[in-house]
């Protein structure tokens, strides 16, 4: 009997018996959360990025991601989870010691906002490979409007101990290359991932309504929920419905990526960075001595491509993404359809991530055929009626061509998801199952999901969505301001500062080559091994 074919049960007690309860204890979490910098009334910040915090090209923990004034506070990949968090605590701690009176906004969506010309790009010094990154961000402003691109989320990277892909192959009986093996074993996760993508805007989703100043200028259904406040009641996650930011390939401008395996999904991607776009050709691409956009194809680079869910590979000093891919396989996943959660000081809490981590092997272990195109349109509608409508009562997805409710879907996968949560735990009652019995309580109650809780505070307080943020804001940025970091800590911070911002200025030094040279030589790059780092 193949491994699939049995039941789940048997799955995870083959997997225990061959030692996995251990392995699994390796796995390594990252977390990359984006925090949106503010003046103390709420607007974006027009300020550069603080200097002490060192070099936003180079630091490895502190840059920024759209925006000069969006923070993206990076954790190394850890095997423990409050590791996790607690460095991501120091990092906040560290931060909010160089913003003067300026706050870190504590949801994923902005507020006051005065235009997307008012949004400043981020930069990153004089280099080539600085000029680039600002080049792509002015891409994107162009191409889908600046205020799309300062929505933050938490993205999660997740990778499977090495010793766990030893022993699941063996399980497995699979006579594929390790590092073949491991990478289309991910891609079958990753479609069962997307599959059960709803899941993650239903239980954790925080942003069931916006400023009504966000979607200036836009039609929209959204209820009014004060005169400073739009939403839809039953909605959990606005920033992943259909007003955040998509690759629309219904429009023309867009493009599903393939998931089929590694190799497909890496030649869907070079198809777009290579294919010239009619609309985005209207843009140009150098205007005088000015770039608009780095090219006028459907994706400027891999990056560009919008995903809830992607495979990765570390890379090399500007290595292609889909090159780092195809030279070393998938190395982590990277999820990223968690909204910032403003009842955690850090955006992320313990609970989200122990379900998480629950869910990725749970994926694992579930046959995962290809997504087929009626499947495809499933999945991104399921997610978007789950984003806008997911606490309706009754509310229906498509699963198998034909109608359940989100509640019995969600119920299922979760009763399921137990034998998966007691591996992890082994054989203490630990936090894996803890986080299940949290979230089957969301399901038995959708009150209790953050997206219920915030519209419930809003109204007990009668505070629109913009007060209420700028509240909670004021009051991590007072927690963060309140809290120690110790001596080792804020020095190892401080090196990181000094370090990053003597590496840019190798970088600078370093340029020989004019910006079109520069750009011609990264498009150009082929299978062949890239050079050491600059």
């Amino acid at each position: 009997m193949t491994f699939f074919a049995e039941t789940l049960e048997r799955r995870v007690v083959r997997l225990e018996d061959a030692g996995a309860a251990r392995a699994l204890q390796d796995n390594r979490i990252g977390l990359e959360k984006e925090g949106l910098r503010v003046s103390c009334g709420g607007r974006i910040a027009e300020s550069p990025h603080p200097a002490a915090l060192g070099s936003a090209l180079t630091h490895p923990y502190i840059t920024t991601d759209f925006s000069e004034a969006l923070l993206e506070l990076i954790t190394p990949a850890l095997t423990e989870p409050e590791a996790v968090l607690g460095f991501l605590h120091d990092v906040h701690t560290y931060v909010y010691r160089h913003l003067g009176d300026e706050l870190l906004w504590a949801t994923s969506m902005p507020c006051v906002l005065e235009g997307g010309a008012r949004i400043p790009l981020a930069y990153y010094g004089t280099s080539n490979a600085a000029t680039m990154k600002t080049v792509y961000r002015r891409g994107l402003g162009n191409r889908y409007g600046r205020t799309m691109q300062v929505i933050a989320g938490v993205h999660f990277n997740f990778s499977f101990a090495d010793t766990f892909w030893s022993l699941y192959q063996d399980v497995r009986s699979s006579g594929d290359d390790r590092g073949g093996f491991r990478s289309e074993s991910q891609m079958g996760m990753i479609r069962n991932l997307q599959r059960l993508g709803w899941l993650i805007p239903y239980l954790f989703g925080a942003s069931p309504a916006v400023c009504a100043s966000f979607v200036q200028g836009q039609e929209t259904d959204l209820e009014r929920f004060d005169e400073t406040t739009l939403y839809y009641p039953h909605a959990t996650s606005l920033r992943m419905g259909d007003i955040g930011y998509q690759n629309k390939q219904e429009e023309g401008t867009g493009m599903k990526a393939c998931y089929d395996s590694l190799d497909a999904y890496v030649r869907s991607l070079t198809w777009a960075i290579e294919t010239p776009c009619p609309q985005y050709e209207t843009i140009g691409v150098k205007i005088g001595d000015r770039y608009e956009q780095l090219s006028a194809n459907v994706l400027q680079i891999e990056n560009e491509y919008y995903s809830t869910v992607r495979p990765k590979q570390i890379t090399e000093w500007m290595e292609k993404p889909s090159l780092a891919l195809r030279r070393r396989g998938v190395g982590y996943v990277e999820l990223r359809s968690l909204d910032v959660n403003l009842f955690e000081p850090v955006g992320v809490g313990r609970e989200q991530l122990d379900f998480l981590e629950t869910l990725m092997l749970y994926c694992l272990l579930q046959e995962s055929p290809r997504i087929g195109s009626r499947e495809r349109r499933d999945i991104d509608e399921n997610e978007v009626l789950t984003a806008h409508r997911g606490r309706e009562p009754g509310l229906k997805l498509a699963r198998n061509r034909s109608a359940v409710t989100l509640k019995q879907w969600a119920e299922e996968v979760i009763e399921d998801m137990q034998a998966v949560a007691a591996l992890l735990d082994g054989a203490s009652d630990g936090s894996h199952r803890q986080s299940l019995r949290r979230q089957s309580a969301k399901v038995a109650d959708s009150e209790l999901t953050p997206s219920a809780m915030m519209l419930s505070e809003m109204r007990e307080r009668r505070e629109g969505f913009f007060a209420m943020a700028r509240r909670r804001s004021c009051e991590h940025q007072e927690y963060f301001k309140q809290q120690g970091l110790d001596e080792g800590g804020a020095q190892a911070l401080d090196q990181w500062a000094r370090v990053s911002i003597d590496r840019q200025r190798e970088i600078e030094a370093a340029d020989d080559q004019t910006f079109d040279d520069f750009l011609r030589a990264y498009a150009a790059q082929s299978e062949r091994p890239v050079s050491p780092q600059a």
